[in-house]
């Protein structure tokens, strides 16, 4: 019989969100440091089995959506036969993938024979020589194929995110938005989070408010209704738009009151928060000689430490974004 899971604040946790790896093709300013880091050693990783077995688990306590993550999850080897596993897993609603869109170009077809429901693309230019500095690749045209054959595949919807800085891509956002008249893409503009050591950007951060003004000069803004599997996206549709914006807003409008989300790292790690350093280890649980009840009561754990609300104006997250996962 299937349970509930809950938090202490009574929000019911459906959401996993998996990182399989914190390896990417890219290295996005925002995302990793500057300066070299290490990378997971792949025996530090969970396997694609030990995955399937854990997202079983969070089956059994209520989790219908799973959002796969890194890095870039296209850079880890196999996953789009682990996306058939996994779609294949009875209870299972909703599965997306976050990725950068620069690997996969040709594979829509085989991703959505897959199984996957939906995908979110990562993209903070639309000018492919800034792109090319931001990500330190000159990688555009493989996203925009991307986007392209999602859209021809009919993988709906095709979810463009964005974060928006002033000083780096501010003057884009009207662009972003005018993608929305042309193709029926959301596009989601999310705010900066200063995640990592020596996190802050060199710029002004573009928050909501100011975003929602720009938008309006555009058109007039029609709230969307929510659906099942929303996340914490505001959405609207411009007048006479194919597509829609959401704006997701962490420092502005803290939407933690209805966070309904675990997070799982590559490296076996429960954090029932993206801007908490909090974490519960599954790890040592799943290669040991834990059985699945042992690995519920641990998601139950991770579920019960989750916090009524993010703290992130007054504590800084020390784990860089690449090795949480999005």
């Amino acid at each position: 019989m299937t349970q509930t899971l809950t938090d202490s604040y009574n929000r019911t946790i459906d959401y996993l969100r998996i990182s399989v790896t914190d390896r990417c093709n890219l290295r996005c300013s925002y995302c990793v440091p500057p300066t070299p880091f290490a990378h997971m050693n792949h025996t530090d990783i969970l396997s694609y089995e030990e995955l399937i077995r854990l997202v079983r688990v969070g089956i059994s306590l209520g989790i219908r959506k799973v959002r796969l993550t890194g890095g870039e999850p296209f850079a880890r080897k196999g996953l789009i036969g682990f996306i058939r596993e996994l779609s294949a897993l009875e209870g299972l609603e909703d599965l997306a993938v976050t990725t950068n869109g620069t690997l996969i170009a040709d594979e829509m077809k085989n991703l959505k024979e897959a199984g996957l429901t939906r995908i979110n693309i990562s993209l903070d230019s639309l000018r492919p020589e800034r792109f090319a500095k931001i990500t330190g690749k000159d990688l555009f045209a493989e996203v925009k194929r991307t986007i392209e054959g999602a859209l021809k595949t009919g993988l709906n919807p095709v979810k463009i995110n964005t974060v928006l800085l002033d000083g780096i891509n501010g003057d884009e956002l009207e662009d972003f938005a005018r993608l929305t008249f042309d193709h029926p893409v959301h596009i989601r503009f999310i705010e900066y989070m200063p995640i990592g050591e020596g996190s802050g950007p060199a710029h002004s951060e573009l928050l909501a408010p100011a975003i929602t003004r720009r938008l309006e000069a555009l058109g007039p803004l029609t709230p969307v209704h929510r659906s099942a599997h929303d996340g914490p996206a505001q959405r609207f549709k411009i007048k006479g738009a194919k597509g829609e914006i959401g704006l997701i807003s962490p420092m502005t409008n803290h939407f933690c009151a209805t966070c309904n989300r675990l997070r799982l790292t590559a490296d076996g790690h429960l954090r029932p928060c993206l801007l908490s350093d909090a974490k519960v280890n599954l790890m040592d649980a799943v290669r040991g000689s834990a059985d699945d009840a042992t690995l519920a009561t641990l998601f139950r754990h991770a579920a019960g430490i989750k916090g009524k609300r993010h703290d992130l104006t007054g504590h800084a997250v020390h784990d860089m974004m690449s090795s949480i996962g999005g």
